[in-house]
């Protein structure tokens, strides 16, 4: 048997030493664990009375559907009260329920209705006790009207008592609960802040809820959702929608979605950014549960994809986690979430077949999002594919129009190896798409699947030099002793020279290489700083990967006069300059080599025009 002892702590009593024990339970300990640890804000407390209200109201309704339903808050000078003509209890039901953690009376007469209640842990009352230093509760049962009114007094120390009320006490069947507020949270108490909370999380409850003080009182619950009202025509009702989801939301929409999935027990709006949303981000909505705010910055509504909206829903098939600011990750929510992420996918899909001047006024902020679905939806890709714009060597165009010029498509795999070859390969036809921005990559290589006669494959050193044109041999072997000194130079940066004809004549060099050139370089790199055995480890890693190539640009008059330079070390010098104004053009970080290469270059020209200067032209030729 458990006995109480006077320091509010429960233990078990006398009992033969062979049989089990109960752990102590410290009350105080538990109502400081729940009231301040497990809710974020003592802002709670109202939505906690606002709950226990609405659900002794349902309760009471199921049993006499003509009971009244009216909720009131009264504030005044000694705190709080709440009065709800709802179910009432008896005192086996307060010893229960009130006194007992964890016990919730949804939990056993009503089992069967469930999906009308809002409450599921029965603990949300001391929740108060963030704010108030003792709870009054005085209620008369309406199911068993013979019952005598009860009192239960609860202080913040863990200890209640409890006493019989006559009839004329509580003439009527309800419960009204009494908040004293503690000292330091007065402030929890002002009539505007109480309007302000109950609005917050109550506006949207089925039951008229008004507030109190000094002789005034405002209605603080609105009716029916902005969603699930009547308008007299559909541009009405979109341009209220609008306003409430800026009102609410604090933003203004660039447009708005309708999420009413019966089937899923959901109704609302999701309101689309009129800013480009962070994909790494997960959205926050706003919740209702059973028309009680549940929380602002709910997460894992919707599927990761859909970060351009924010949503305002109410559910009464959602579970919310114990703190009831949050939804319980389980098999109905992943339903749920994947039936709200089918209704943004038919709205694209619609708008994009329907009305195009809103798909492209979503695409000017969201093609982003719209790449993110349509990696997972080869339908949803291949109605948007049209209206996406992808960065290709013909500028930005939609893929469609994009491979009917260039049925062999290159796909670089960064930014920086599309700017690298993205001149050179237009001028000479050879079609490349930059695939080093997020999702661009994986959508090219669907391609393919919507049109059948397109290949499309990683753009490579050897494919651009294959589009290149070759040097007549005389040429060429006029600028054999160049080309024999540029590649001396440049072997101890593992870089060959080749010599090729190419436009725009602008360019005179094109540094080419690979992945996993760049990867060989960057382990022989790291191996001449380490240890003898990380030496031997990455020797061990050394591939045969072709080394990087600077192409040198036969229409360019900067190259042919390269064997007018009789000075061998200012040759070099060109040489170099050459290679470094190449790899600059990569946009690429630079080796320490490379760095020290430029700046060798460069240091010889001021040096070779300095002469210049103070010597009047001697150092010409």
């Amino acid at each position: 048997m458990v006995n109480r002892t006077p320091d509010g702590t429960a233990s078990v009593g006398d009992g033969a030493a062979d049989r089990g024990y109960s752990f102590q339970v410290d009350l105080r300990g538990i109502v400081d664990l729940l009231s301040h640890h497990l809710y974020s804000s003592p802002r709670v407390y109202v939505r906690e009375l606002l709950q226990n209200a609405v659900d002794a109201v349902t309760a009471r309704q199921q049993l006499d559907p003509l009971a009244p339903t009216a909720i009131r808050i009264i504030v005044d000078a000694s705190g709080l009260r709440i009065v709800d003509p709802g179910i009432g209890l008896t005192e086996s039901d307060v010893h229960r329920f009130l006194a007992t953690i964890g016990r919730s009376s949804k939990h056993d007469d009503i089992e069967g209705a469930r999906r009308e209640f809002l409450g599921q842990f029965g603990i949300g009352l001391l929740a108060c006790f963030t704010v108030a230093e003792t709870i009054r509760v005085v209620t008369r049962s309406a199911a068993e009207s013979g019952a005598a009114p009860v009192e239960w007094c609860a202080a913040a120390d863990g200890t209640y008592a409890l006493r019989r009320l006559e009839l004329e006490e509580c003439p009527e069947p309800g419960t009204t609960v009494f908040l004293t507020p503690r000292v330091g949270a007065e402030s929890w108490f002002t009539p505007g802040r109480v309007v302000e909370l109950v609005r917050d999380y109550g506006s949207l409850l089925r039951y008229q809820v008004t507030v109190e003080w000094d002789g005034v009182g405002l209605r603080a619950t609105d009716g029916p959702p902005e969603w699930r009202r009547t308008y007299a025509s559909a541009a009405q009702r979109r341009a209220a929608l609008f306003e409430y989801g800026e009102r609410t939301l604090g933003f203004t929409p660039l447009d708005m979605i309708d999420l009413d999935v019966e089937a899923a027990g959901v109704s609302g709006v999701a309101y689309v950014l009129s800013q480009p949303g962070n994909p790494a981000e997960s959205s926050a909505h706003r919740v209702y549960l059973k028309g009680m705010l549940l929380g602002d910055a709910v997460r894992g509504l919707l599927p990761d994809w859909a970060f351009f909206v924010r949503c305002v829903i109410d559910t009464d098939t959602l579970r919310p986690t114990a703190a009831r600011e949050g939804l319980y990750e389980d098999e109905r929510l992943a339903i749920v979430r994947e039936a709200l992420g089918d209704r943004i996918h038919h709205w694209l899909t619609e708008i994009a077949t329907e009305q195009p001047e809103r798909l492209t006024a979503f695409l000017s902020v969201h093609a982003l999002g719209v790449k993110a679905m349509a990696r997972h939806s080869i339908d949803l890709l291949r109605i948007m594919l049209p209206h996406l714009l992808f960065e290709t060597t013909d500028g930005r165009v939609p893929l469609t129009e994009f491979a009917r010029r260039h049925p062999m498509i290159r796909v670089t795999t960064t930014v920086e190896e599309f700017r690298q070859v993205a001149a050179t390969a237009a001028a000479q036809g050879v079609g490349v798409v930059n695939g080093g921005y997020t999702y661009d990559a994986e959508l090219v290589a669907q391609l393919p699947r919507i049109v059948p006669d397109v290949t499309v494959a990683k753009l490579d050193a050897d494919a651009v030099t294959a589009a290149l044109d070759t040097v007549d041999p005389s040429d060429e072997l006029a600028l054999a002793p160049v080309l024999a000194a540029a590649r001396a130079a440049l072997e101890p940066l593992d870089c060959d020279v080749i010599l090729r004809a190419f436009h725009p004549i602008s360019v005179p060099a094109l540094y080419l290489d690979s992945r996993d050139a760049r990867n060989d370089r960057t382990r022989a790199d790291t191996a001449l700083d380490a240890d003898e055995l990380w030496t031997e480890i990455l020797g061990a890693m050394q591939t045969t990967a072709p080394r990087a190539q600077l192409v040198l640009n036969h229409h360019c008059a900067v190259v042919r006069g390269l064997r007018r330079i009789a000075d061998p070390v200012f040759a070099m010098t060109a040489v170099e300059s050459l290679y470094g104004q190449a790899l600059l053009m990569t946009h690429r970080p630079l080796r320490p080599a490379d760095t020290a290469l430029l700046n060798r270059a460069f240091g010889e020209f001021l040096s070779w025009a300095t002469q210049r200067a103070v010597g009047g032209g001697a150092a010409e030729g």
